[in-house]
């Protein structure tokens, strides 16, 4: 059994859809709270084994023990401009490490999700071999990349402690993910996802200026990654038992708002209509200017695989999914 939390979310729901393609639906336990928005449809088109919700897991974990065959934490308050701390540590920290000692008490691989926010202003760099004492370095920009490094260090402890530990442990640091099954997270989803209904709508692309010398308006850079492209990696792990670590998942090549932006309307067959306007105050003290995955650490592991371009990302999201009647995985 896989036990999958934040199930219905972006990332979680794109894992239910390709287990599911594996034949492995009757083996899908999802745990996520749905609420009373559209999120139930990134899972709508698959049939799981279970459902359960959050407040359940504890009475769920005890009776299935002995069939759980892996867990993939992918549950959290993401979003960046979330205030509420005491709500990030509950969902980010508490139980991640609820889960992490279950997963070592019962002997179960833990996989869960990190953040390319761990990594801050990026003045340190995006190497992921990193030892306890060089994640200290690293400052976060806001609650959320705080919870996920706080964790990531704490992991990191553990391991270095020599600890009880799970048979396989991986945390994944993703960078900029886009695809189907984000139309949830509204202002939090992809630039793309945003861009596509204004567009074809006739209204302009807006996109923050810079506020820094030497960078131009819209050549902010960020690491773009196909959401297909981070299953694979996940899937990877789930086959290759014998391998623990943080790892990033980016493709390597960061690309600019404005690259993106400009893909979008290509695909679209549109003029490009681009406005400028200041970083309201709130996200300018915790944006990320440049976010660059280094990969040495996940190729020498064994993941060999090319990434998907940011060009046939966009046309993959916008022919397959935006442009359909059915956007969902």
């Amino acid at each position: 059994m896989y036990l999958i939390t934040g199930g219905a979310g972006f990332i979680g729901s794109n894992l239910v859809a390709a287990l599911c393609d594996l034949g492995h639906s009757n083996k899908i336990v999802i745990v996520d709270n749905l609420g009373i928005d559209q999120k139930w449809r990134n899972i709508a088109n698959h049939l799981v084994y279970g459902i359960i919700s959050p407040t359940q897991l504890d009475a769920f974990l005890a009776e299935s023990k002995k069939e759980i065959e892996m867990v993939f934490h992918l549950g959290a308050v993401s979003s960046t401009t979330e205030i509420d701390v005491d709500l990030i540590l509950e969902n980010n920290l508490r139980l991640s490490t609820r889960l992490w000692r279950w997963s070592a008490e019962n002997e179960v691989p833990f996989l869960f999700a990190s953040s390319a926010a761990t990594y801050g202003n990026g003045e340190n760099g995006f190497d992921d071999n990193l030892t306890s004492d060089q994640l200290a370095g690293l400052k976060p920009l806001n609650p959320y990349g705080w919870s996920k490094h706080f964790f990531d260090r704490w992991v990191t402890s553990r391991v270095e402690n020599g600890d009880n530990l799970p048979p396989q442990w991986v945390g994944l640091k993703f960078f900029n993910v886009y695809g189907p099954n984000e139309g949830h997270k509204g202002t939090q989803s992809s630039l793309i996802n945003q861009l596509y209904p204004k567009i074809i709508s006739g209204l302009p692309s807006v996109l923050f200026k810079s506020h820094r010398t030497g960078i131009l308006d819209g050549e902010q850079r960020r690491d773009f990654i196909w959401v297909d492209d981070c299953i694979e990696v996940i899937l990877w792990f789930l086959a290759n038992r014998n391998i623990s670590g943080l790892f990033n998942v980016g493709t390597g090549e960061a690309r600019t708002f404005k690259d993106l932006t400009l893909n979008v309307y290509a695909n679209l067959k549109v003029e490009p209509n681009i406005e400028f306007i200041d970083t309201p105050p709130s996200v300018e003290k915790h944006y990320q200017y440049f976010t660059e995955a280094s990969l040495k650490k996940l190729r020498k592991a064994g993941f060999c695989r090319n990434f998907t371009s940011l060009e046939e990302g966009v046309k993959k999201y916008i022919t397959n999914f935006l442009s359909t009647n059915d956007p969902y995985k």
